[in-house]
């Protein structure tokens, strides 16, 4: 077995546990890792079951464990001009060949960044290979995409606009439908003062990734993490204590719980699903085959369905083939409960104000 690391991501010892690789989730780099960067564990302990609550602290989480994590941290503050923009492109329909798909067609705002739908259904209802990752918290995860094929949300943005199942566009076509809109044109200036040639496709990822970077969701999690010990349930609690002694922060750790390195779905039982092998199609290494970005779980509770084949329809069913198939492990109906309760505190408020849907610029040839 495999176990992918960033090069700063710290040993996890004999821990086998390689925890919840669930979806929805899209889309930035906080981080880098080096996809050749492989550690073979040569010795598995088996894995653990939930231990006893740590008597010096009661029933709140160890300090020590609590470090694996950090609340969500707010991103410089990006021009207004260039943010409204971005949130203008990210609605915008006429980025497509059809003129009928935007970013927000497989990531709808207003549902946590996702759809509904087992894989993204694009152009001419064309579906995807994958489930669409959600759009939120996406910029500070280390890669895009469930193979990690961009670094960034800006990088992320060239994928879908060429993709023939989803927008069907080119660069250069994008910018021609840009400038011949006398309100984007308008709009490029003003989020790009001085620049003799604002209308770039460069320029448009720069504006959604500016968007997107806002697109955070702070939770009861953060609270907690903060010190607030009556942000949690006591159900909650034992969740995130279940969730930790089974290993499953090996992989979901950091502030967004996940996003942070690629792991190999099916370690320990393989995954039902073999048609999709994952990094190994991009990169051409066996020691990619199966592997995937391990997602984020903030707001995984309203990300239905889950992984990267949309497999798992409920997050009860994806926390039980998460514990089967990477640990090896059968969990109890009560675990499962305790870990999706905890799972639920993760799910943050979205501010409604920045993800309203503006007044796009209407048509009309600018010159």
């Amino acid at each position: 077995m495999f176990m992918h690391r960033t090069p700063d991501t710290p040993s996890a010892g004999r821990l086998l546990a390689l925890g919840l690789v669930l979806s929805a989730a899209a889309v930035a780099a906080c981080g880098r890792q080096n996809a050749s960067e492989v550690v073979v564990l040569t010795e598995a302990a088996k894995p653990r079951r939930p231990a006893a609550l740590d008597a010096n602290h009661g029933s709140e989480l160890s300090p020590r464990v609590l470090r694996r994590f950090a609340p969500l941290a707010q991103p410089p503050a990006a021009p207004v001009a260039l943010v409204g923009l971005g949130r203008m492109l990210y609605y915008e329909p006429r980025l497509s060949r059809t003129g009928r798909v935007s970013c927000n067609t497989c990531h709808h705002l207003d549902r946590y960044g996702t759809t509904a739908e087992r894989v993204s259904i694009g152009m001419n209802g064309q579906r995807g290979a994958r489930n669409a990752p959600t759009t939120f918290n996406a910029a500070g995860q280390f890669a895009q995409f469930w193979d990690g094929r961009a670094l960034t949300v800006e990088d992320q943005v060239r994928g879908p606009l060429e993709n023939p199942r989803e927008m069907g566009m080119t660069s250069e076509k994008v910018v021609a439908t840009l400038r011949d809109t006398p309100g984007y044109v308008q709009a490029f200036r003003l989020a790009f003062p001085g620049d003799p040639d604002p209308v770039t496709f460069k320029h448009l990822s720069v504006a959604i990734g500016a968007f997107e970077r806002g697109l955070l969701t702070p939770s009861r999690w953060d609270r907690y993490l903060a010190g607030d010990t009556k942000a949690l349930t006591a159900s909650e609690k034992e969740g995130a204590k279940l969730f930790v002694n089974l290993g499953c922060l090996v992989c979901h750790t950091g502030p967004n719980v996940g996003g942070s390195m690629f792991e190999k779905v099916g370690a320990r039982i393989p995954w039902p699903n073999q048609a999709d092998r994952g990094r190994r199609a991009l990169t051409g290494n066996v020691t990619d085959d199966m592997v995937f970005k391990v997602p984020s779980l903030r707001n995984v509770a309203e990300t239905s369905p889950y992984f990267h084949d949309g497999s798992a329809e409920t997050l009860d069913k994806a926390v039980q083939m998460m514990a089967r198939h990477q640990l090896g492990v059968e969990l109890s109906d009560g675990e499962v409960t305790d870990i999706v309760h905890w799972l639920d505190s993760l799910t943050g408020a979205i501010a409604s104000s920045y993800i309203a849907k503006p007044a796009l610029p209407p048509a009309g040839r600018s010159r």
